[in-house]
């Protein structure tokens, strides 16, 4: 199995959009190399950017472009695009319903090395709740690539998280990749397993641990947050009975909220959420750091037994 930086996916297809769309333009907050909106500037440097370390600036100047009738793909970490520009994103993009593209990678507890100040635990958070915003987590380099392409198609706001630590490739070329359906990539009556991004793999590594005791588990790939599909959310709920969330995010605010917020009002059950619980993370190896902080296979599965335990 392959392991490739969604970030990696986003910028290879973002050079195929703009070969074939002059309208495409792209603004960076001087971390284009790390993003892979590089591999645009390098293509296209008339149609790119720079605004330096200056994201508000960024955000407002892609806003600008949207404006004058260009599809304005904005890029830069999680963390700073989030938080430092939020005020522009939300009056700006959102409520202008400009058509801008706010790329972010580096998002979520893999980040890794880069410590506590550079993983991106709210964003899902933030973004969720804007309206006109459109969230998408894609889980593989594959999903990336799509994701960046029907973002381009799409008139509106649109919030892609990528990621810096490779992840492992699960989907194929052929799969559909339709915004607001979510894809059920392992099928099972025990219990649900929802997760986006880098978790859906640990969700289907938890399926294997589960299946060692008799539990077979549904796993579904909820590569869109925003809008949510709760036609899968609450299949699920009447079939299996018993849900986990995971996520590198916040358990407050991210998908596991937004799963909860459907199952209560349309299918109460139980429910166990596995991702961060009101903490920081800390500079150290992707891995390492999951296990540490509890959001790896073996805790899926353990959350899984709870939320079955708790049915009966």
């Amino acid at each position: 199995m392959d392991f490739i930086p969604t970030r990696d996916g986003f910028g290879t297809e973002l050079v195929a959009l703009g070969k074939e769309r002059q309208d495409i333009v792209v603004v960076s907050a001087d971390l284009e190399d790390a993003t892979r909106a590089e591999y645009f500037k390098k293509e296209f440097p008339d149609r790119f950017f720079t605004l330096g370390i200056a994201e508000q600036d960024m955000i407002g100047t892609a806003v600008g472009l949207s404006l004058q009738g260009f599809t304005v793909f904005s890029s830069s970490f999680a963390v700073f695009m989030t938080n430092r520009a939020y005020d522009m994103i939300r009056i700006g993009v959102c409520q202008n319903n400009a058509n801008v593209k706010i790329v972010c990678s580096h998002a979520g507890l893999t980040v890794g090395e880069d410590g506590a100040t550079a993983q991106s635990l709210e964003d899902i958070a933030l973004m969720r709740v804007l309206p006109n915003m459109t969230v998408l987590c894609p889980v593989d380099t594959i999903e990336a690539k799509k994701a960046t392409r029907w973002a381009a198609s799409h008139f509106g706001p649109v919030y892609l998280r990528t990621s810096r630590a490779p992840l492992a490739v699960i989907t194929q070329e052929s799969d559909p990749f339709i915004v607001g359906k979510a894809s059920i990539v392992r099928e099972g009556s025990d219990v649900t397993i929802i997760a986006c991004g880098a978790m859906v793999y640990e969700g289907l590594q938890a399926a294997e641990l589960l299946k060692k005791d008799g539990l077979e588990a549904r796993v579904v790939n909820m590569h869109t947050i925003k809008p949510l599909d709760e036609a899968v959310i609450i299949e699920s709920a009447q079939k299996t009975k018993a849900i986990v969330t995971a996520e590198e995010h916040q358990v407050a605010g991210g998908l596991g909220s937004a799963v909860c917020e459907v199952l209560a009002q349309k299918h109460p059950i139980s429910v166990e959420m596995v991702g961060m619980r009101d903490a920081y993370g800390e500079t150290g190896d992707p891995q390492g750091l999951l296990k540490k902080y509890h959001m790896k296979d073996v805790d899926i599965a353990e959350a899984a037994r709870k939320a079955v335990k708790r049915k009966k």
